[in-house]
């Protein structure tokens, strides 16, 4: 609808140029000739009162001089105008003789106002066309904000949404507005966000089941063989004969194996976050503010002056990391998030506190941990995982991930590396 208002005016201004140039290329050259019909009467009239031309009055809407055979002027309708023939034929006015009793007795000099008539015309119409041409660039300027506002910028939106997608942040809806053009195409990509969202959480509540099954199935593997590998080293041990020794040596040696396999098979289950790259390089800290208020997607945090430094990070993982904190603050503590930056012995530390009350002192330990979460998180979705990665970001990038209660909430702290202390880690 915008689209066809910015095209309307457009299209109006364009014809309303093109309709006073054929008026100008038509009817501007009827400004450079003069009235005959005024022209005879004001002759008819200076003939009339010759005998008495001091008490002429011009009854025309014309400008002329009347003089005599010798060239004296005896009346003229203003000053400035041509009062000799010479003049008159260099200024294009109109030359003709008054005749009294057939007789010539002097002329009457017709000022041409017609190229005063065609300047004034070709000034309005380059108003005219100054003034449609400013209306079309207010009209472009106009059409340019709109689609910068409507267009670009909810494409560089869905460019951060996709880097994060790619990145395996589900939990920060694209922000859309169903009045803009492309609100339900972007509305539809914040549903596949969801449904990934939820493919996610039943993959985890999958990986968790699995997890309990194989921690189930360890413990039930293992209390057996521990009852036989205890058995077989006592009759080990009251074995006179060698054969039968070796033969429970040989018991023990295969428990001791089924031990190993199943204390493998549980830390293969730990291992999977470790295929997810993390490539650090120098960065100035000015992009901070901008990931900061990419994750502030619900506007309650004041994003403070960073101090200007270079640092040493990842910018997709590090995205992740505050998109972790601040999902999880909004879903546990849903509060104003109080958040400060500072430089702190070599560091960048970027604190970001929440007004939810914290959770107990002794869980805090467990917040990293895989699967890891607090007594607050019951009956809310959530797979215990953020924290955990982002720890692991956070080092790899040589940097660190610090939990602790503050003063009005849960508190965590990302120190973030200088690039020129990176020799001294």
């Amino acid at each position: 609808m915008k689209n066809g208002a910015f095209s309307a005016a457009l299209t109006a201004v364009f014809i309303l140029e093109l309709a006073a140039l054929l008026w100008f290329a038509f009817h501007g050259a009827e400004h450079d000739l003069q009235d005959t019909v005024a022209v005879n009467e004001a002759v008819r009239s200076v003939q009339n009162d010759w005998r008495n031309i001091a008490a002429h009055t011009n009854q025309t809407a014309l400008d002329y001089v009347v003089i005599n055979n010798n060239g004296e002027v005896l009346f003229k309708t203003r000053t400035g105008l041509s009062e000799s023939v010479n003049s008159a034929i260099a200024h294009r006015d109109t030359v003709l003789d008054i005749e009294v009793d057939g007789a010539a007795a002097g002329k009457i000099i017709v000022c041409n106002d017609g190229s005063d008539n065609l300047k004034s015309a070709r000034g309005s119409l380059v108003t005219a066309f100054a003034a449609a041409a400013a209306a079309q660039l207010i009209i472009c300027i106009g059409y340019s904000v709109y689609l910068n506002v409507f267009v670009v910028k909810p494409f560089r939106k869905m460019k951060g949404f996709a880097e994060r997608v790619a990145g395996g942040n589900l939990d920060i809806p694209l922000e859309m507005d169903r009045g803009n053009l492309f609100g339900a195409f972007t509305e539809s990509f914040d549903i596949m966000r969801s449904e990934l969202k939820k493919a996610r959480l039943a993959e985890a509540r999958a990986n968790a089941s699995k997890k309990e099954l194989v921690a189930k199935l360890s413990h039930d593997i293992r209390t057996p063989v521990a009852s036989i590998k205890a058995v077989s080293e006592l009759g080990s041990a009251l074995s006179d004969n060698e054969k039968t020794r070796e033969s429970f040596t040989r018991i023990i040696s295969k428990a001791d194996q089924i031990n190993t396999l199943v204390g493998n098979l549980f830390s293969a289950t730990l291992e999977e976050l470790q295929q997810l790259a993390v490539t650090p390089a120098d960065i100035p800290s000015t992009e901070l503010r901008g990931m900061l208020e990419s994750s502030d997607y619900f506007r309650r945090a004041h994003i403070p002056d960073i101090p200007e430094c270079m640092i040493y990070a990842d910018k997709l993982r590090l995205q992740q990391v505050f998109d972790n904190i601040f999902a999880n603050s909004y879903k546990y503590a849903n509060t104003d998030i109080k958040v400060s930056a500072a430089l702190d012995n070599g560091r960048l530390a970027v604190e970001i506190e929440d007004f939810g009350g914290g959770v107990n002192s002794d869980e805090l330990p467990a917040l990293k941990e895989k699967w890891g979460r607090g007594s607050n998180a019951e009956g809310i979705d959530g797979a215990g995982l953020g924290l955990h990665i982002s720890d692991r970001f956070m080092t790899e990038m040589k940097g660190e991930l610090l939990i602790e209660n503050g003063k009005n909430g849960l508190k965590i702290t990302v120190f973030i590396s200088l690039s020129g202390n990176l020799r001294e880690i």
